[in-house]
């Protein structure tokens, strides 16, 4: 055989073994081991369902503003000659306290001429009887008929009761044009605005000053048709409200009662204003509150609505866009409920009917559930495996 044979071949020969190397290695390994591929069901978190008795709360907010706010006008006309220590922007007063008085020497001058005229008539009146008398005994000496009107002086003496009755109504308005000039609280309050000062000259209907009674504070709570729906019947009972405000970083809370509402709806928004009062906000006839309920303030309302019995209140995500709520049965197979809910609000949805209390509501999101589909919960203990049983038995063995 020549060299050029023999390299030609040799190469040939290494790779015809390499191969048939390699078919005997492959047809010599044992084939691979066959696992089943199990498939877990879906895991979910679960919690039992429990049925209540729920008081439905309506929330709203409102300012603080007083029961009664008054522009005080002066009556009578005049020069400020003194001026109250409370008469002044945020000062109390008590009810009949003289806030500030005007110059009086005019009114009292008024005062003596209207009692001056006052006798003066008295005298008059009293004289015309007198004369009515001598002038009946005259006309009985003389004649035995029925005197004439006029012969009695009637008229005369009726003249005179008239200017005894215009005198003193003249005495009457002297003495409250002087009274007055003591310009007077209303009811207890405080002074919102104070619009005279001292020596300044007051005209008659001059606008002096802005009181607000501290009595009673309201607050006015804008409620929609469903809210109204669920606080009940003001006529009959009057609901409680807590209302809440931070004030200096705190959170203060004052009680009050939703005594009516306004009956007319406001046009712009479609709401109805309910009223809440809160006595004495100040605390000005003891501790009422734990903190002063300042006109002004912004607060927010929680009313007390209806009570309902056997409610269902869930988390508001558990409700599903199509209206179910998805319950497991106990062999763990998901079940589809479409329920009757009473009332949503922001956090919770409050189900009248409908879900199976015997089952557990799920908390977690499922992404296609159907009905029947097998689930297992958060704290199911894990099966174990094929190989923890092999395992296992080669133990026991």
């Amino acid at each position: 055989m020549s060299i050029r044979v023999k390299r030609i071949a040799i190469p040939i020969v290494i790779l015809l073994s390499a191969i048939i190397l390699f078919i005997v290695i492959v047809a010599s390994k044992a084939p691979p081991e066959k696992k089943e591929v199990v498939v877990k069901d879906f895991l979910v978190d679960a919690k039992p369902i429990f049925s209540e008795t729920v008081e439905f709360l309506v929330y709203a907010q409102g300012a603080v503003k007083p029961k009664n706010a008054t522009m005080l006008s002066a009556q009578v006309s005049g020069r400020v000659v003194s001026i109250s220590d409370n008469f002044n922007e945020g000062g109390f007063f008590k009810k009949g306290e003289v806030l500030f008085e005007l110059e009086s020497d005019d009114y009292q001058t008024d005062l003596l001429l209207a009692e001056a005229e006052l006798a003066r008539a008295q005298a008059l009146l009293d004289e015309e009887v007198a004369r009515g008398r001598v002038a009946e005994q005259e006309w009985s000496s003389i004649n035995s008929g029925i005197p004439p009107q006029l012969g009695l002086r009637k008229p005369q003496l009726a003249r005179e009761q008239a200017n005894l009755k215009g005198a003193k109504a003249n005495l009457a308005r002297a003495q409250r044009n002087l009274a007055r000039t003591k310009i007077t609280a209303p009811y207890d309050g405080l002074v919102r605005q104070r619009l005279v000062d001292l020596g300044q000259f007051v005209p008659l209907g001059t606008q002096v000053g802005e009181l607000y009674s501290t009595d009673v504070a309201e607050v006015r709570l804008p409620l929609t048709d469903n809210d109204v729906a669920f606080i009940g019947d003001l006529s009959k009972e009057q609901a409680k409200v807590t209302l809440t405000a931070s004030v200096a970083g705190k959170q203060h809370t004052w009680q009050g009662l939703l005594v009516r509402d306004e009956a007319v709806l406001d046009e712009a928004r479609r709401v109805i204003y309910g009223v809440v009062e809160v006595k004495d906000p100040y605390n000005l006839k003891g501790n009422s509150h734990t903190s002063a309920l300042k006109f002004g303030r912004f607060v927010s309302a929680a009313v007390s609505g209806v009570i309902a019995q056997g409610i269902v209140k869930l988390p508001r995500f558990v409700m599903r866009l199509d209206g179910t709520v998805l319950t497991v049965t106990e062999d763990k197979k998901i079940q589809i409920n479409s329920v009757s809910v009473v009332r949503t609000d922001e956090n919770f949805v409050y189900i009248g009917g409908g879900l199976p209390l015997d089952q557990k509501v799920v908390m977690s999101a499922v992404s296609t559930p159907y009905n029947g589909m097998p689930v297992r919960f958060i704290n199911d203990k894990p099966e174990p495996s094929n190989d923890e049983n092999t395992n296992k038995e080669e133990l026991s063995l």
